[in-house]
């Protein structure tokens, strides 16, 4: 039998072997489903969370926390039940504009006629150039002017470039023992108390508050009576600059610009001689509220070198205080603003060292100063003198794509017939014009001016400068309006180039 037939053992290794081919196939067969595990799962993950998000499955059937309104409110389901009908796109409720480029023609014709204005003077300059491009569209009058109040506009963009939008100003208070010292630092906007403080625009640090931190720290040492003296040396130069009039002290137009001072340096509405000594001993008074006894007369004197910090207050940022010194046209921030420069740049915290680092960083910006010259940083001085070309250049490089950080420059300038100090004006004339300009005023007895920015009905961006410098007194009023008209007239301008216009 065994003969006859196949042996045992090659036919049961036959078997084995089939077997071994059945379980290699079984398992590639397994290998290559467990290969789309992976995939399958990252799918299955997807939908789940697409399924989570539209219809908040996670929620409904899980009992997972809802979806966040605050944080994703379009994912927030309605109430089941509600059949909200589709939506239809909201009208437009105004044309879109179109920027292009405007035509010289049309700028002209918009004012040449109000420059006809006898009561405008005998010397009167004005530029108008395309915004984006640069391109001159109108030009009166060549050379410098007296700039008065625009000159801020210089200032403040050499604070954004040199010293940044968010840079903060210390007031400090340092100590040796028990000896304090109270440190400005060149907060132009630090108040007296949170009073004085109370909805300002940009927030105020206050004094009363610094010295109830420093009351708070004291204390936790066990000391309950100092001596005080107070540091405004990080300023240099005189308080009061020798290209002023004599009379800006005695009649409170400006107080002496000094490193430290509270509410700007005023008592009952009046700005003082001496605003650090005001400080220093406003200080005091709030430190003995606060439970600290200052013994001894409160001198001014430089704070220690191996004094430590014991409390601290930072003023706003250097793009809310640019915000304000051009919406009011703040003489007293634009001087600070302009010692702030010159330290960053490392010039004397003076009147000229402000001016001399004004200059330097807007040259670096490629700022045009040919035949400009400045003596102060607010425009008070009637010694000052910029082109156009230098006012334009200032207000281009702020608007420039290039240059986001220095954008406070144009958010910053009055809003015509709404804000600031032209809130109260451009109430004639074409009232297309009220919100589409925007311009920093400048006015000195005899000099009244406009540089800023408009808008016109196509949507063309125009710069412009307005300053007429030998107006007589008694045209005060009829000037300023005659060149609140003239910029009404670019904002109330459909000054585009005709489309089948060729562009020369």
């Amino acid at each position: 039998m065994a003969a006859m037939g196949e042996p045992r053992s090659r036919k049961m290794a036959r078997r084995g072997a089939r077997r071994e081919q059945r379980h290699a196939k079984g398992s590639r067969t397994l290998r290559r489903v467990l290969s789309w595990v992976p995939e399958v799962l990252v799918v299955l993950v997807v939908l789940a969370a697409v399924g989570n998000v539209q219809y908040d499955l996670g929620h409904r059937w899980f009992g997972l926390p809802a979806t966040d309104p605050d944080s994703h409110p379009a994912a927030v389901l309605p109430p089941e039940g509600l059949d909200l009908p589709a939506g239809t796109p909201a009208p437009a409720v105004a044309a879109a504009l179109t920027p292009g480029s405007a035509d010289p023609a049309r700028v002209r014709s918009a004012l040449t006629h109000l420059l006809a204005d006898k009561r405008l003077g005998k010397h009167v300059d004005m530029l108008v150039t395309d915004l984006s491009t640069g391109t001159v569209l109108f030009q009166r009058g060549s050379g410098s002017v007296t700039p008065a109040s625009t000159t801020k506009l210089l200032t403040s963009l050499a604070a954004l470039q040199s010293l940044g939008p968010m840079t903060r100003f210390s007031t400090r208070v340092v100590a040796v023992g028990d000896r304090l010292t109270l440190v400005g630092g060149g907060d132009p906007f630090l108040a007296s108390t949170p009073a004085a403080a109370k909805g300002r625009y940009p927030a105020r640090a206050d004094a009363q508050t610094l010295a109830r931190r420093t009351a708070a720290a004291l204390t936790a040492q066990g000391i309950r009576q100092v001596r005080l003296s107070y540091d405004a040396t990080l300023f240099t130069g005189p308080g009061m600059n020798p290209n002023w009039p004599a009379a800006y002290g005695p009649d409170s137009v400006v107080p002496p610009i000094r490193a430290l001072w509270v509410d700007e340096g005023k008592v009952d509405h009046r700005f003082v001689t001496d605003p650090a000594a005001v400080a220093g001993h406003s200080f005091a008074t709030s430190l003995a509220k606060a439970g600290i006894k200052v013994v001894g007369p409160v001198r001014a004197g430089k704070a220690p070198a191996d004094a430590v910090q014991v409390a601290e207050m930072k003023s706003a940022p250097v793009g809310e205080i640019v915000q304000h010194t051009l919406t009011v046209s703040d003489n007293n921030a634009a001087e600070v603003l302009a010692r702030q420069v010159a330290l960053k740049v490392g010039t004397s915290p003076s009147f000229s060292g402000g001016t001399t680092a004004v200059f330097r960083v807007l040259d670096e910006l490629g700022v045009d100063l040919a035949g400009s010259r400045i003596y102060d940083g607010s425009g008070l001085s009637r010694r000052n003198h910029l082109t156009p070309t230098t006012l334009l250049d200032v207000l281009r490089t702020a608007a420039s794509p290039e240059h986001p950080t220095l954008r406070e420059v144009i958010t910053g300038l009055p809003v015509a017939g709404f804000t600031g100090s032209l809130q109260e004006r451009f109430d004639d004339g074409p009232t297309a014009a009220r919100g589409r300009v925007l311009a920093k005023t400048g006015t000195l007895t005899g000099v009244h001016g406009l540089a800023g920015v408009a808008t016109d009905l196509d949507g063309d961006l125009l710069g412009f400068v307005i300053i007429a410098d030998r107006v007589s007194v008694p045209n005060t009023l009829p000037a300023r309006h005659q060149i609140d008209l003239m910029a009404a007239a670019l904002g109330a301008c459909h000054c585009g180039r005709p489309k089948d216009s060729p562009v020369s």
